[in-house]
């Protein structure tokens, strides 16, 4: 018999697991604690269960964790980019990043990705499989404990499409939030995703208090489905429509990510349209220099460039 996620589980589903066992249910945010705040690798660890309740426990349930295949620290700034292997051998990577207002991590949500933005290392060798609610926690939980410091805020940004990954990752998103965890306020997470118009108005629907980032990177249908095939799916008007329920809906200001690539998408008429696109919402417009990828042929805009695209959108308002 496979054996069950336990990290993925929240305090009413151990409840339900601990009375199965015939134990206890006040046993369930006992064990959490163990699990979330503590921290432990194995049931052996949890000293106020007894034996038989963790020998049990052990032959039904499974800590899976993830494991440091390779660290990479900043001599500069401090930044840790970690390489982890999951329980099956599946690679996913993490970063952590310091700054004064307190550390955040960038986290993946799948193994690979299907979307197949065009700018993106990440998705070449597509989609191998969506991560469970506490592999995604593991990155911060491991994160954390390898650096010795606490985690303050959360991009869900790493390799994959979070909205792709939407049951889990909104599982994640309510562990990570428990006051009985790591207990990581809302407003201290960011979710980016490329654009699937139909989850946006779903998470919606949940009234969280994250902050989520539109991956727009182009105003117009033809230039981005020439850059991100989910376009073709979710043209930009389709998208907008999602983005004016999100705000209606949550109240919570969007964050538009936007990648300035050399004569792509940097040219003045889509400064302009991009301030027409977004006239009159709440909106925050985060211009992104483009990393150069091998298999790409996009190019980063100049710097010049840039700083005239900026001044067009903020002469806009």
């Amino acid at each position: 018999m496979e054996k069950v996620d336990i990290k993925s589980m929240d305090i009413t589903e151990l409840q339900e697991l601990l009375q199965e066992l015939g134990e206890p249910k006040f046993r369930a945010k006992q064990l959490f604690d163990w699990l979330h705040a503590k921290q432990v690798d194995s049931f052996a660890e949890m000293t106020n269960l007894s034996k038989s309740l963790r020998e049990k426990l052990g032959e039904t349930a499974a800590i899976n964790g993830v494991k440091i295949v390779r660290r990479l620290v900043s001599q500069i700034d401090g930044t840790r980019k970690y390489l982890f292997a999951l329980s099956d051998g599946a690679i996913i990577e993490s970063v952590l990043m310091k700054y004064e207002h307190g550390n955040t991590v960038c986290i993946s949500t799948q193994v690979g990705c299907r979307m197949g933005c065009k700018f993106c290392a990440s998705g070449l060798n597509g989609k191998k499989r969506n991560l469970s609610a506490g592999e995604i926690l593991d990155e911060i939980l491991f994160m954390q404990k390898d650096s010795g410091e606490k985690v303050s805020n959360i991009v869900l940004m790493g390799t994959g499409e979070p909205l792709d990954n939407y049951d889990n990752v909104l599982k994640f998103l309510h562990l990570v939030s428990c006051p009985e965890g790591i207990n990581i306020g809302q407003r201290h997470i960011s979710l980016s995703t490329s654009g699937i118009a139909d989850k946006i108005e779903t998470l919606a629907k949940e009234k969280l208090q994250i902050t989520l980032s539109v991956s727009l990177h182009a105003p117009d249908d033809e230039t981005r489905s020439s850059i991100m095939p989910i376009n073709d799916a979710y043209p930009v008007e389709r998208l907008m429509q999602a983005c004016r329920y999100y705000f209606d809906t949550t109240g919570r200001r969007i964050s538009y990510e936007y990648m300035m690539a050399r004569d792509k998408t940097d040219r003045p008429w889509q400064a302009d349209l991009l301030a027409k696109l977004l006239k009159g919402r709440p909106a925050h417009v985060n211009l992104i220099p483009l990393n150069e990828v091998a298999e790409s042929p996009l190019k980063p805009s100049r710097p010049e460039t840039v700083r005239r695209f900026q001044q067009a959108l903020e002469k806009r308002g």
